[in-house]
């Protein structure tokens, strides 16, 4: 044999090799994955014939036709200590630091409510991220037995000014634990579930546990529509840039995802409940739904969580930790945890998020610190925008000055090519006579193209600033919500039950600026713009109110300030910086004589002279 054919034989042989190993792996996770789900099966089989016989000793129990209480003919549980435990009655217990109170019921060993002291509701009652079993926090296991923790109550092992832990005892001493701990300056409270001398208890095939966490938020907000809009579920994988999200715009939905989640979160507009494990969720089912309006009980949303979570049986103790955040969507907060809980908070996408995270955010929280008035520090961030972004708008305001320069020109070229088919001419005419006076068509498009994240990121920013929230300025009592000058009493088609002063305001000023930016217009008077006329002056104006009569006032004021400044600057530049006798006197030199054409001119033009030639041979065919 060759040196080549012995080399294709060792190939071919790794190949073989690789490919029995890869085969053997696959299996081996395919066997292990099976084993898991007949374990699961058999749990959930368990699980359904002992509910079953729970509910058949409930019924049993029940009073018969005289009203007489029959008793059970036997336990439900083998263990004496979880079955004596089902009927005892749960004891409340209170954690409490300088941000928040929370709850803790023995029934079940979970939170029972949760109020943050810094915040209070729109009606300046006390603000709960959830109320009085509002809630629910169950661990479900395999013991020889399936058991829900919810349905048991644990005794009170310990309990200081920033801990408490609970017990489930079992009948050979072993127990289940849960422990809470806050500390002073945080929303977060730490969680340790623990099994202590359960290696006996529970069988070793057990490998998984699951978790049940439900969470119903109630309304904190002046304007149902606008916290619905802006409350949502969130999950997140572990290395991802940004969570998943469900729910989003008051929309119910419910997912499966078979993938490991570090956290998920309740999210409403400016606070929220998250659940995070350090070790992560092996899989996990999500449901939430939203109250109508009219909910007698004023709850917001239902946030529902099955999760899964790894388990490793056969130690003398096992400690699983969890984490909760019980506070403020705050922007710095959030971040802290380093986690990601900050991408909750809906900046916008990749380019305007982040603009928001490194330019709008640093100024507002930089003025903030020397000055409390919010309408004072939006005014102050309008004024720095726009003089950092009037270098790139410059050229946009003084080119629709210069142009309007030329309008008794332009006026001249529609009364010489009046017929739609001279259109072609008369448009190679205007090109001729702006190239002629040193005057770029759109030159300012891409400057205004600039200014167009701007706008957006601040459309996003406002909504979602917990900063602004309840913050009054003139007449509005809260920034962060609208407006409201006029209540009607029932609500209206597109506009709803009030009427925002601010979001009219800017309707105002953008028809006044759109109406002298469209009188510069040199073929403002052409009937081909008549349609861009209307949309502008009045179509966009008219949409911009019905948009933002039901959203942050401080965003309408922020677009009124930013009209009424646009205004300004374009008169300053028209005033003072823009030279009509320059122009004409630039024009009448050149009259005659052929100026220098740009590349894109060019292509202009021979994209004109093609569709010309196409025009004309279709009308040919329409001879014919």
């Amino acid at each position: 044999m060759d040196k080549n054919t012995i080399i294709g034989i060792v190939l071919m042989g790794l190949l073989l090799f690789g490919f029995t190993f890869y085969q053997n792996k696959q299996y081996q996770k395919q066997a292990a994955y099976q084993a898991q789900l007949d374990s699961i099966a058999r749990v959930e089989q368990l699980a359904d014939s002992l509910a079953a016989a729970h509910a058949s000793a409930l019924d049993s129990a029940a009073p018969d036709s005289a009203g007489v209480a029959q008793p059970r003919p036997a336990n439900v549980y083998r263990d004496s200590l979880l079955e004596s435990a089902l009927t005892v009655e749960g004891q409340v217990y209170v954690l409490s630091n300088d941000k928040m109170e929370v709850a803790f019921t023995t029934k079940g060993a979970q939170p029972y409510s949760v109020m943050l002291k810094d915040y209070k509701n729109y009606d300046s009652t006390d603000l709960y991220i959830f109320k009085p079993e509002n809630s629910h926090y169950a661990v479900q296991v395999y013991t020889g037995e399936y058991i829900n923790t919810s349905d048991f109550n644990f005794t009170l092992a310990e309990q200081s000014d920033t801990a408490l832990a609970m017990r489930l005892p079992f009948e050979n001493g072993g127990y289940i634990e849960q422990r809470y701990s806050i500390r002073e300056g945080s929303y977060s409270v730490m969680n340790q579930l623990s099994f202590v001398g359960m290696e006996q208890i529970i069988p070793g095939n057990v490998s998984t546990l699951d978790i049940d966490y439900f969470v119903t938020m109630p309304r904190m907000e002046k304007g149902y529509r606008n916290e619905v809009q802006y409350s949502k579920m969130n999950y997140y994988f572990t290395g991802e840039k940004k969570p998943e999200f469900l729910g989003r715009g008051g929309k119910n939905a419910e997912r499966r995802v078979d993938a490991r989640v570090s956290w998920v979160a309740c999210q409403q507009q400016f606070f929220s409940a998250i659940f995070h494990a350090p070790q992560e969720f092996s899989s996990a089912d999500f449901r939430v739904q939203f109250f109508p309006e009219d909910d007698e009980s004023r709850n917001l949303m239902t946030f529902e969580s099955r999760l899964r979570s790894d388990f490793k049986p056969g130690q003398r103790e096992m400690v699983i930790p969890f984490e909760f955040y019980f506070g403020p969507n705050h922007f710095q907060t959030l971040k802290s945890y380093d986690l990601r809980y900050e991408k909750i908070i809906p900046l916008g996408g990749w380019l305007v998020g982040w603009f928001t995270r490194l330019v709008i955010i640093p100024l507002f929280n930089f003025l903030h610190r020397y000055i409390d008035n919010f309408g004072i520090i939006i005014l102050l961030m309008t004024i720095i925008i726009k003089i950092v972004v009037f270098p790139f708008a410059f050229k946009s305001y003084s080119s629709t000055a210069k142009m309007q320069v030329l309008k008794p020109e332009i006026d001249k070229l529609n009364e010489k090519f009046p017929k739609q088919e001279d259109a072609m001419k008369k448009q190679q005419a205007q090109m001729d006579l702006y190239r002629r006076a040193g005057i770029s068509p759109l030159g300012g498009c891409l400057p205004m193209l600039f200014q167009f994240p701007i706008l957006w990121a601040m459309f996003r920013f406002f909504p979602a600033s917990i900063e602004l929230r309840q913050q009054s300025f003139l007449w509005a009592d809260d920034l962060s919500s609208y407006d409201s000058i006029l209540n009607f009493g029932t609500r209206l088609p597109l506009i709803g039950d009030h009427l925002s002063l601010f979001a009219l305001l800017m309707a105002l000023s953008m028809f006044f600026y759109s109406k002298i930016t469209m009188s510069q217009q040199p073929n403002a008077s052409d009937p081909n713009m008549a349609g861009m006329t209307f949309m502008s002056k009045w179509m966009m104006p008219i949409m911009m109110f019905f948009i933002c009569n039901n959203l942050s006032s401080g965003l309408s004021y922020y677009y009124l300030l930013s009209n009424l400044i646009t205004m300004g600057q374009t008169w300053v530049i028209k005033k003072w910086f823009v030279h009509p006798e320059e122009i004409l006197a630039r024009l009448k030199a050149t009259e005659g004589k052929k100026a220098p054409k740009s590349k894109w001119q060019q292509r202009l033009e021979e994209a004109q002279r093609m569709q010309q030639q196409m025009q004309r041979e279709q009308a040919k065919k329409g001879r014919r």
